[in-house]
């Protein structure tokens, strides 16, 4: 087999911070060293300093790409001709990119997984936005849609990541001396994408997932290694959790030495003892698990045979370097049974590992008697049982001598009697019933006359042994059903608590199936869980949710793969894996089961739950169209008609302007008609769903202006460079969006100041702002201005019904575009439409894009 390619990612947080640069640079030392290496792909974006790093290297031409639909031609990397050439190293930058059509594969890292599989080693770079888990959490801070994404799996499988970090005032900077973008849109990007918070939180971001990356690193490594002691990389803090009062105050012990190291992690561990279900106090636990999450730490729950030994497990695997233990609760007569876990935890910790005792309120006033570890014989148990009640009787023999002529039988029968009730209270019902029987043949042989014979001569000597042996079972038998009682009881309030638990979960707002199916794999000690369904007409199972303990751990599929199942229904069923669980343990799994069920059929109704709101939201809209039909409809037609009548009347004879002055109120009723109807069709057509943009590429400064034609001249300025690249959009839709937004700032702005419509770019996308000076909208009332059926402030009703911004946001999103609102500085209120530059549209996979008649506006 052919030896597989390594990869190289640099990674940044924000275009601009230098991952182009960096990985040329690192170029220029591989070929110095004699690297034979080729650019298939570097994008300099026209930065003089990235630029000069191309020369000296060797560049693999592109392949050109024809543009459908007249689009001009674009180019991408020549995948073929890299692999002609067969380099050692390969330089493709920009690793979440979406090649255009016509290209060998769909996305560009899918050429570089071939480059990898042939043996070719290659250096990229992505931005922390570009990774597909995230892309939410980069829309919530940016608040820009990332439409370019690449898998997690494909970063996290290089072999190296190196992060190119930068602060986010010198990346300002750096942009404000037009390193970055060209000048004309400086001053939108440093308003925009790049403010401040916006390039902390995504450093923020960057730094951690890296941190993350670097753990992983790091565990594989001591695995691979069989590392075992700590390295104390970082400080991580495992605190042991009781399930009683004093949890609490470990925690927050914890937190504050946290507090002390940048980057500090708190663990809660909470061990269940010999695999079974956890006793500790539900309400005690639940309240420290969300102390735990309140402190930014974890929470687990691990199951363990021996405690002590559980819990430097868990911290060794999570290497962790200290251990926060809270001193014993028992009283010290307790400590002959063991010198507990704190003293055997620090015993046998090791110099890796630091162990903190902390006092707390409950120090010695005991522990009670712990129902789920009490409640079975231990083997050690047992044993000393059958040491008991086999070597006590012959201990008894060996050292009494042999009955006198009229000695006491019956003080023999009662020493021996006390060895067999103590072999029956430690060991239980075999140990005691065995131990009755030897004490009988010894008490029978060594001590009833006639001694050293198995006959007995004295009848009171055969009562004696019978009434021993009798006791010694009685005994025995009560201990034994004391023992399975006291392990029903317990089994009992183990499941009764894990039940408390389990719905206090649901109170807490923890009903993502994820979480549930985590915490039934933790309670049963499993490899990994997964929630099958089963439907359609082929009635095949599908996995609908899994987890799993360690990465190369697979869930199960179907029923078949796993080692525990539990059916919810004929449709649903909870599969885990790892070991075979008893019987008991099964009833609790179908607690979790339901559970998991109830999960899925809150989803659905959540589902249902939007479908209706929609549906209540279109019958709002209909309400709300009616109330406009009535009223700011017939205003127009009210005048049209006057002005119609006044001129069909015989007994005015109207001068010249008068019937000019009365055609024109004609004329600007039917176009404020035309107008309204026009809206109400669109916004119609933008709730049903049925607006498909015909988009092609286009100059905003062919539409713009065709735009402001129903607007006074004098009431705008316009300002539309002719270098903006083209943008890909539908020019009907385009246009009635750009109207119904000047429109709008006309309306608002004094009549002294004129509203400005300026474009320019930012990145890969063109920004058209249209600013007014008007009265301007509080932060907390923008997004109703763009709801249908709303007009802000006290704009009388004859203005409109309130659509135009609601179809213009409408119209742009159908372009994959965004239209925002925002302070204008000094006063006022700037709408910002955004729309994709053709040749990123060119590059977006097919689909994107409906084609239809009738999409024109």
């Amino acid at each position: 087999m052919s030896r597989r390619g390594e990869l190289r990612i640099y990674l940044g947080a924000a275009p601009g911070v230098g991952k182009t640069y960096a990985m040329l640079s690192e170029a220029h030392r591989r070929v110095e060293r004699g690297t034979d290496l080729v650019i298939g792909l570097v994008e300099h974006h026209g930065r003089p300093r990235t630029v000069a790093l191309l020369e000296g290297l060797e560049q693999v031409p592109r392949l050109r790409l024809a543009g459908g639909d007249g689009t001009a031609a674009v180019t991408e990397m020549d995948t073929e001709a890299v692999l002609r050439r067969r380099p050692a190293v390969a330089l493709v930058d920009e690793l979440a990119h979406t090649n255009a059509p016509g290209a060998r594969h769909e996305k560009r890292w899918e050429d570089i997984e071939e480059l990898l599989a042939a043996g070719i080693d290659v250096i990229s770079t992505v931005n922390i936005q570009d990774l597909a888990s995230l892309g939410d959490v980069v829309e919530s801070i940016t608040g820009v849609e990332q439409r370019e994404t690449v898998p997690d799996e494909v970063v996290r499988s290089a072999e190296q990541i190196e992060l190119v970090d930068i602060t986010p005032e010198a990346l300002r900077r750096r942009l404000a001396h037009g390193n970055i973008y060209a000048p004309d849109t400086i001053d939108a990007a440093l308003s925009h994408y790049f403010r401040p918070g916006n390039l902390t939180a995504l450093r923020e971001l960057a730094l951690l997932w890296t941190a993350d990356r670097v753990d992983d690193y790091l565990r594989r490594y001591r695995t691979e290694h069989g590392i075992r002691s700590t390295w104390h990389a970082r400080e991580r803090i495992v605190v042991g959790l009781t399930g009683g009062p004093e949890g609490s105050t470990l925690l927050r012990r914890a937190a504050r030495m946290a507090a002390k190291s940048s980057g500090a992690e708190i663990l809660a561990v909470y061990i269940s003892r010999s695999g079974r279900l956890s006793s500790a106090s539900p309400r005690e636990l639940a309240d420290q698990r969300t102390l735990v999450e309140e402190l930014g730490g974890t929470f687990h729950h691990v199951i363990g045979e021996d405690v002590p030994t559980a819990l430097l497990d868990f911290a060794r695997a999570a290497n962790a370097n200290q251990i926060v233990l809270g001193s014993s609760r028992r009283k010290p007569w307790q400590y002959v049974f063991g010198p507990g876990v704190g003293a055997t935890v620090a015993r046998e910790a090791g110099p890796d590992l630091d162990v903190h005792l902390v006092t707390h309120d409950e120090v010695a006033k005991g522990r009670g008697l712990p129902a789920a570890h009490g409640a079975r014989l231990g083997r050690a148990r047992v044993l000393t049982g059958w040491l008991l009640g086999l070597g006590g009787p012959v201990l008894l023999a060996a050292l009494l001598d042999a009955p006198e002529p009229g000695a006491e039988f019956s003080s023999d029968v009662l020493l021996c009697l006390s060895f067999t009730v103590l072999a029956a209270l430690t060991g239980g019902f075999l140990p005691g019933l065995v131990s009755a029987a030897v004490g009988s043949l010894l008490l029978n042989y060594y001590f009833a006359n006639p001694v050293g014979q198995w006959t007995i001569a004295e009848g009171h000597s055969i009562v004696a042994i019978v009434v021993f042996f009798a006791i010694a079972t009685s005994v025995a038998t009560v201990v034994d059903r004391s023992a399975r009682r006291t392990q029903q009881a317990a089994r009992l309030r183990a499941e009764s608590e894990t039940l408390t638990l389990l719905a206090g979960s649901v109170l807490r707002g923890e009903d993502t199936l994820a979480a549930l199916l985590e915490r039934a794999r933790e309670t049963f000690g499993m490899d990994a869980a997964a929630l099958l369904q089963r439907g359609g007409e082929d009635r095949r199972w599908s996995c609908v949710g899994s987890v799993a303990a360690r990465d190369d751990v697979c869930p199960p599929q179907v029923p078949t793969d796993a080692d525990v199942d539990v059916p919810v229904g004929d449709h649903t069923m909870l599969a885990l894996t790892g070991r075979v669980l008893p019987a008991e343990d099964r009833r609790m799994l179908a607690a979790f089961a339901a559970q998991a069920a109830a999960i899925l059929d809150r989803q659905r109704l959540k589902e249902e739950a939007v479908r209706a709101h929609k549906l209540a939201e279109g019958n709002r809209i209909r309400t709300a169209l009616l109330a406009a039909v009535s009223h700011d409809l017939r205003t127009p037609l009210a005048a049209i008609k006057a002005s119609v009548s006044s001129l069909r009347s015989d007994d005015v004879a109207w001068s010249p302007e008068d019937e000019a002055d009365l055609l024109e109120s004609i004329e600007e009723g039917a176009d404020r008609l035309d107008q309204l109807v026009g809206n109400l069709l669109d916004m119609s057509r933008l709730q049903t769903g049925t607006v498909e943009p015909l988009i092609r590429e286009i100059d905003l400064d062919e539409v713009v202006p065709g735009a402001l034609g129903g607007i006074a001249e004098d009431s705008v300025v316009l300002d539309i460079p002719e270098s903006l690249p083209f943008v890909a959009a539908d020019p009907g839709l385009l246009e009635r969006a750009v109207a119904n937004v000047v429109e709008n700032a006309v309306k608002y702005s004094p009549e002294d100041q004129r509203v400005l419509v300026r474009a320019s770019t930012l990145g890969n996308r063109v920004e058209l702002r249209v600013v007014d000076r008007g009265p301007g909208v509080p932060a907390s009332h923008r997004g109703r201005i763009f709801e249908p059926f709303q007009r802000h402030g006290d704009t009388p009703r004859g203005n409109g019904v309130g659509l135009g911004l609601a179809v213009a946001r409408g119209f742009t999103e159908a372009m994959h575009g965004t239209l925002d609102a925002e302070d204008t500085p000094g006063g006022g209120l700037t709408m910002v439409l955004t729309l994709p530059t053709a040749r990123v549209a060119a590059a977006e996979p097919e689909g994107t894009t409906a084609h239809a008649p009738g999409a024109r506006g």
